[in-house]
């Protein structure tokens, strides 16, 4: 009878195994596997492009008003530093220059014979102060002496002023004269000309725009996620549609520290090496890292 209780006490408590299946955790799905990373760049595939510039370009204008009476080159022309382009009517400085000249002159002439003047009233004074120790002169006559000095020294000095005068508005002048002369900042060429004979210009008109030749740069932007790649010296290689057989050789000069936000790019300035000759300011060139 206990051997039957004992064995009626193990049946009861082992579950069956359809409820030990149930009481069996259930395990977790197996995860997703992961998206591969996106590749970086390659910057070596990257082509943008940019235009030609020359290192030295100006608008060159009129520094006064009047009239043009001279236009010495055109559209084309190459130019030298200092040469004359243009000139404005420069008579009425030209008389009011040889008056000033003739004013300074004068004013100078009449400093000499006045400065004579006053080294003879000081010898005489020099005199006079003897002669009034030693009880010869009266003090009369002595006065008469000192007031020729004072006299002869307000003269010179009347007339340095004059003269300063004359010398500051013949300098006035010339300037005047020196800006009726319009002429190339620098050597280049004549790359756009707005002017003509007869024609009424003020000061500040843009009259001619001059550009150097050599050296030229290429200005291009650059994405944000490819600026690392884009340093200084590195080598660039530009094409042109204009001229589809050309290669040209360079590299990059500066890169701007700035990102723009707007585009999310940078500004780039590349040297031309050895800038073929028929490369010419305000092309459009393609650029890419040199291979």
């Amino acid at each position: 009878m206990a051997a039957a209780l004992l064995t009626t006490g193990c049946e009861t408590n082992s579950p069956p195994p359809a409820a030990a299946a149930a009481a069996a955790p259930v395990s977790s799905a197996a995860p997703a596997p992961a998206a591969p990373a996106p590749s970086a760049p390659d910057a070596k595939a990257f082509t943008t492009s940019g235009p030609l510039v020359a290192e030295q370009q100006a608008d060159v204008g009129a520094e006064r008003d009047g009239r043009i009476i001279e236009v010495a080159v055109q559209i084309g022309d190459h130019v030298r530093a200092g040469q004359l382009l243009a000139r404005l009517d420069d008579r009425m400085l030209q008389a009011a220059c040889a008056a000033q000249k003739a004013r300074m002159a004068a004013a100078q002439a009449e400093v000499r014979n006045w400065k004579a003047e006053q080294e003879s009233a000081r010898a005489d004074l020099r005199r006079a102060d003897v002669l009034l120790q030693e009880k010869i002169l009266s003090q009369e006559n002595w006065e008469v002496s000192k007031y020729k000095v004072d006299e002869t020294t307000a003269q010179v000095e009347r007339y340095e002023s004059e003269q300063a005068a004359a010398e500051a508005d013949l300098n006035a002048t010339e300037v005047q004269l020196d800006q009726s002369r319009v002429v190339a900042p620098f050597a280049g060429v004549v790359g756009r000309s707005s002017v003509r004979l007869d024609q009424q210009v003020k000061a500040g008109d843009a009259l001619f725009w001059i550009t150097a030749e050599a050296p030229l740069h290429v200005l291009f932007t650059v994405p944000e996620t490819l600026m690392a790649a884009f340093t200084a010296g590195a080598p660039l290689e530009l094409t042109t549609a204009d001229y589809p057989g050309l290669h040209q050789s360079g590299r990059i000069l500066r890169v701007s520290p700035v990102v723009d936000p707007a585009s999310g790019s940078v500004q780039v300035i590349g040297a031309v090496d050895h800038a073929s000759p028929l490369l010419k300011p305000g092309m459009q060139m393609q650029v890419r890292l040199a291979p």
